[in-house]
Parts: C-alpha cells; structure tokens; sequence
C-alpha cells in the first residue's frame, strides 16, 4: 500500500504514516518500500508477529512485575495468579521457558530488615476506593496536634514503598499521601470521586517525598566520629542521614577522627539516632544536643560505674 492509502484506511496524516513505518522498522518489523508508480510499503512475506513482537527478555522481565505479597494484600492475588497463566499459556515455547527462568530466579521481598509488615486492616477499603473510583472518609492519626483527624477524600492511588502502604489522596484544598497503618477507621462513601486532570501518581509521589524528606530534616547536627562510625551509618541510621553525613565529611586525622555536618529532625531525635554510634562519636552542635549527652553519658556512668 501507498503512503496516501494507508493514511487513508487509518484517517490519519501521511507524515504520522511515514514516522510508524520508521518506528515499526526500529522495532524490528521488516516493512520495506519499493519505489515508483506501482509502489509501496510491503511486508516481508510470512512474516509473523510473536504476541505483539516480544523479544525472550521482554518476555522475562513481565514476570518480574509480578508481586504476590502486595497483590494478596490489594485483594488481588488471584488476580494476578490467573493473569500470569494465561500470559505464560500464550507465549511460545522458548518464550515461556525464559519467563519460567526468570521467575525461578527472582524474588521481591519488599520490606526493609527486621522489620515486620506493617498491620493495615483498612488496605482493601482504600484500594476498594481507588478502584471504583468512589470518596473515602476516615478517621486519621498523625503526628502532629490534634492527633486524630477525620478526611473525606478523593483517593487517587496507591503506593508501596520500602514495604509501607500509603494512599495518595485529595481535599478540596491539597493532594498529600496518608500512610494505610495510620487509619484508624474507613467507609467508603457512594460519591464519585474527582480526579485532577494530568495528575500522574509517579510524578507526583517523587515530587512529595523528595519535598517530605526536606521538610523532615529542620535541623543539623555538628559530630566529630570516626571514620568507622561514617561508614557505620549506611546500616544504622536513615538513608538522608547517612548520605549527607558522608558529603559533609572532611579528611580524617591521624587517629581517624573527623567532623560532618548530620542533618536531625529535632534534638530528641539527633539524640536517639546518634546514640547508635557510641562512643565513637562526639556531638559538638548545638549546645542542647551535646548537652542531652552529657545526661545521658552521666546516667550511664551512674548505672555501669557503681563500685
């Protein structure tokens, strides 16, 4: 067929006909042109397409997406079980056996160490809400006065992250996330919910917890450690914490001391995250820190030192 009559029998222009035929021969399709007045695009003769044209590790890597822990928890788990027997019942042969590597090989276990998953009784009323698009009231506990809220809102969707469900939802006034183990009560309501237009979950949620991680961290701490206690951080203390830590860090000194700059949320909680490091370190600023361990440093001479 010409490039006119294609963009004919699909109502489209021919300039968009010329850009899907380049962009169908960089997929791999052999579609070629002949020239001149009996011309035009034709396909490689017996050609056929695999299941819209999977290579083996396209074909692998679907499997990955699978999640059978947060499925189950979404209320899905069945679900995606029969959606995956279908999809591997689909695939040729050398196809499906490359899928069955790749699940034999790969396992996601999303939760951080010790720590165990999180109870959240509401989880299937928020992804119910989410699903059928409908309003959710519930009742809310934060950390700041008042501790208990009550939100009727519009859910948009969805998040797990580090093993941590939170729902992404609106007022009339802001979009924000909820974390699910926080809800202390939920009723799905029978009023449809409104949907910003162009709102994009992914967008938006690294958008927030890059602007949560910054608004969490008001403060900073001067330490003098040593450098076993900088790379000790990565293990013991919150991922920002420890990343900042180690870009402030200066040059050791003969002993292996140096200074870094630790960003805190308060001085109760510099307090509690830089007790992890003992002894090897040193609170320098600000004054009211260094002082909480000069208490504490007291109480435990006190406890320990007894003749």
């Amino acid at each position: 067929m010409t490039a006119q009559g294609l963009a004919d029998e699909l109502e489209v222009s021919v300039r968009t006909v010329y850009r899907d035929i380049e962009s169908l021969g960089a997929a791999g399709v052999p579609v070629y042109a002949d020239r001149g007045p009996a011309g035009g695009y034709q396909l490689l003769d017996g050609y056929r397409t695999r299941l819209t044209g999977l290579t083996s590790d396209e074909a692998g890597t679907i499997f990955l997406a699978g999640m059978p822990g947060p499925a189950a928890e979404l209320g899905l788990g069945s679900v995606l079980a029969a959606a995956q027997l279908k999809l591997r019942a689909s695939l040729p042969g050398e196809l499906a056996d490359r899928a069955d590597r790749v699940r034999e090989r790969f396992h996601l276990d999303a939760p951080g160490w010790f720590r165990a998953g999180e109870p959240v009784p509401y989880l299937s009323t928020v992804a119910d809400a989410v699903w059928s698009g409908r309003r959710i009231e519930m009742r809310y506990r934060r950390w700041k006065a008042p501790r208990e809220v009550t939100r009727t809102l519009h859910p948009l969707g969805i998040v797990l992250k580090a093993g941590r469900w939170y729902l992404v939802a609106a007022t009339d006034t802001r979009t924000t996330a909820y974390r699910v183990s926080n809800i202390l009560d939920a009723e799905l309501l029978d009023e449809p919910a409104s949907r910003p237009e162009g709102f994009e979950l992914a967008a938006f949620w690294d958008e927030w917890t890059e602007r949560y991680e910054r608004s969490v961290y008001t403060g900073t701490a001067t330490v003098r450690m040593t450098a076993a206690a900088l790379d000790r951080m990565a293990f013991v203390f919150p991922p920002e914490m420890s990343r900042v830590a180690r870009a402030e860090a200066g040059d050791p000194d003969e002993a292996g001391w140096l200074v870094t700059r630790v960003p805190i949320e308060s001085v109760r909680h510099g307090h509690i995250e830089l007790l992890k490091l003992g002894a090897d370190a040193e609170v320098l600023d600000p004054p009211e820190l260094r002082a909480a361990f000069a208490e504490t440093a007291r109480g435990l001479a006190a406890t320990y030192l007894e003749a």
